[in-house]
């Protein structure tokens, strides 16, 4: 399906079983929800959706089932986060074959590629597929700062059409528009810098409390898209202590938890990751049911 890389793009969980298998659905229960708010697409296999635990047949049954229940509805982007070029090109070529519409694509995991082999890598991977990509800039845990100059040798792949800017600096926005305008479209990809991202022009928010509140978190971008700057920041005051837990180690057991207090997701986490106990767990409620208590009502 064609596609514009703008609105909301939840960065799925991937729930478990406490058999450690795929809870298909928890996933489901949690999709819809995610259909209802209103987003504008949806990423498979992220960093919050355990990238690094869960097998190709597991990215592939999500992927899959995700394809067939949204029908068409909104795009279906499979994330790409692998330590070879070789093993990149392969999962591209997985994700059309299980119906994907787009790739999100991290550098190389492991090796910290200089810029030359950073660029090159990106190019092998999009020149390998007609799916259009969006490249994500994460240097804070990942390491690789893909900065605004790279994009440079980047304008001549034609399907490398976004970026998912997560190096935690605004100014980047600003820098690649002022260098490419519309050339590539801009997504936050850090909850609590989505309000000011939008205002200065991103084009959409790659989102993690969303997997919770996906209602507050459509509500902030529609809100903002439509010049109600006051009511947006109004829902993001209350949100930020919550939209705090996506910049912490412990993402994933975070927002699986308050995901779980909503109703819409579990607690179970794939080892290495262990549920969250005693103190920790206690604290992080806390945030979550205070949040929970104080829910703004969303007249949109």
């Amino acid at each position: 399906m064609s596609f514009e890389w703008k609105g909301i793009f939840p960065a799925l969980l991937t729930p478990f079983t406490k058999d450690d298998e795929l809870d298909i659905p928890m996933f489901e229960k949690n999709l819809q929800a995610q259909l209802e708010a209103g987003v504008h697409g949806i990423i498979i296999g992220g960093s919050l959706g355990e990238a690094s635990t869960i097998t190709e047949k597991e990215k592939e049954e999500l992927t899959e089932f995700s394809v067939e229940y949204l029908n068409g509805k909104i795009p279906v982007i499979v994330n790409i986060a692998e330590s070879t070029t070789k093993e990149a090109v392969r999962q591209a070529a997985n994700a059309k074959k299980w119906g994907a519409d787009g790739l999100m694509l991290l550098p190389p995991m492991r090796y910290k590629t200089d810029d030359r082999e950073t660029i090159t890598y990106f190019k092998a991977v999009a020149r390998s597929t007609e799916l259009p990509v969006m490249i994500y800039n994460n240097p804070v845990d990942y390491k690789i700062d893909t900065r605004p100059e790279l994009f440079d040798e980047l304008v001549d792949c034609v399907n490398i059409t976004a970026l998912k800017e997560s190096s935690r600096d605004v100014t980047n926005l600003t820098r690649m528009k002022n260098r490419f305008g519309d050339r590539f479209k801009i997504l936050c990809g850090v909850d609590t810098l989505a309000m000011e991202e939008l205002c200065l022009g991103a084009d959409g928010w790659v989102a993690g409390l969303v997997c919770a509140f996906p209602n507050e978190t459509a509500a902030i971008y529609n809100l903002v898209k439509a010049g109600k700057i006051e009511d947006a920041i109004n829902i993001y005051r209350w949100f930020m202590p919550l939209l705090e837990l996506d910049i912490h180690p412990k993402l994933v057991q975070y927002i699986k938890l308050a995901a779980s207090q909503t109703g819409i997701s579990n607690e179970y986490v794939r080892a290495p990751r262990l549920v969250l106990e005693g103190e920790e767990r206690e604290r992080i409620l806390k945030v979550i049911n205070e949040g929970i208590a104080k829910r703004p009502r969303l007249d949109i």
